[in-house]
């Protein structure tokens, strides 16, 4: 007979990890504990709904009890499943044929990931010990997208920047130094230039900028037109001084490398002029929005428009970067970076004979300085 199904406790710390195998648990102890439960208790089918992974629907669970079934049926018998299985997925059970094997491929319409489904394929695997008894079933899950499309987005996305997303999965508070971008006179240039080449001079201006805000540890936000916003939080940097050091680091490694991408699309040093504000945001709310067209971080919060707003005044290819930053900078960051900070002279935004309207209207005391 099954055992006792596991605590909620046990649900929530296993439900995600359909990918390991039980020691002496048959697929009898998995289905028992996700699928059946004496009438009247809550089982870990309850759990198991109210996950935003795997099985997340009734509709689900009937499309893995249909999958993995047989192999329930051949572990207890009809009789036992019909007694043990939940009365939401009774009518499953007459459906179904013992299946006796090693490998079960399946497929269905999908398996939740968060609010919403993805189509999955994927194979589950008896395991057996030296003797011959079943150890335990593991359950491999795919996305129903062919190899040559998972390996193409693998290939092309670095896998720190990816678990940092992660970690950002869930929006909330998060200190960080705040990196705007963008293409100055892009107007102009788009106009004067072939369609083609100046598409080929976005995809160099953004490649490269996304190369060193990755490389320094950054989170790349959205990409709006030809301009950038990259954040470095303190929580996966360590520090706020390293989070700002690394943000400096990230602009610095930008701007040096605008010279070679105007002379690879053929133009002078002065068609292409990149200007960047640096921030700190100390309230930011930072987040992953995830949707099936695209992933990406984006953060609110009234250090954003201010960072915006900086950004703006960098005429002429300069780096500029409030006095919130630099001053979250470590002596030996300091000192490392080549910035004094004793001696900075910093100039609000109002003062600077370029600043625009909305610099001037929205943040005209933040003070930055030429870094």
């Amino acid at each position: 007979s099954p055992r006792s199904p596991p605590t909620d406790n046990a649900a929530n710390d296993d439900h995600h990890d359909h990918a390991s195998a039980r020691p002496h648990h048959s697929l009898t102890d998995h289905v028992a504990a996700v699928l059946t439960q004496p009438v009247g208790e809550q089982a870990w089918m309850e759990a198991v709904l109210a996950s935003p992974f795997g099985a997340t629907t009734v509709g689900l669970l009937k499309e893995q009890a249909l999958a993995f079934g047989g192999l329930m049926l051949t572990d207890l018998g009809r009789a036992a499943v019909e007694k043990h299985l939940d009365p939401r997925l009774l009518g499953v059970v007459e459906q179904l044929d013992p299946v006796d094997g090693s490998m079960l491929p399946f497929s269905g319409d999908g398996i939740g990931v968060g609010a919403r489904l993805v189509a999955a394929s994927g194979v589950a695997i008896r395991i057996r010990d030296e003797g011959g008894r079943l150890a335990g079933t593991v359950i491999v899950f795919k996305p129903a997208a062919g190899m040559t499309t998972l390996a193409s987005l693998a290939m092309n996305s670095d896998a720190g920047h990816l678990e940092r997303m992660l970690r950002v999965a869930k929006a909330a508070r998060r200190p960080a130094a705040i990196l705007f971008a963008d293409l100055e006179g892009s107007s102009p240039l788009a106009r004067r230039l072939p369609t083609a080449s100046y598409f080929a001079l976005s995809r160099r201006l953004v490649r490269a900028a996304d190369h060193h805000v990755i490389s320094s540890g950054g989170l790349v936000g959205r990409h709006v037109g030809d301009g950038l916003a990259a954040f470095f939080l303190a929580e996966t940097a360590g520090t706020e001084s390293a989070a700002a050091r690394a943000c400096i680091a990230a602009a610095r490694a930008v701007r040096d490398a605008v010279p070679d991408i105007a002379r690879r699309s053929d133009l002078g040093p002065d068609d292409v002029v990149v200007r960047m504000g640096l921030h700190w945001g100390a309230t930011l709310y930072v987040g992953n929005i995830t949707s099936e067209g695209r992933s990406e971080v984006t953060a609110m919060g009234d250090e954003v428009n201010e960072a915006a707003r900086i950004e703006a005044c960098a005429m002429g290819g300069r780096v500029l970067a409030s006095k919130n930053l630099i001053e979250r900078l470590s002596p030996d960051v300091s000192v490392e970076l080549d910035i004094d900070t004793s001696r900075i002279a910093y100039t609000t935004l109002a003062e600077l004979p370029h600043a625009t309207e909305k610099a001037r209207r929205d943040a005209p005391a933040i003070a930055v300085c030429e870094i």
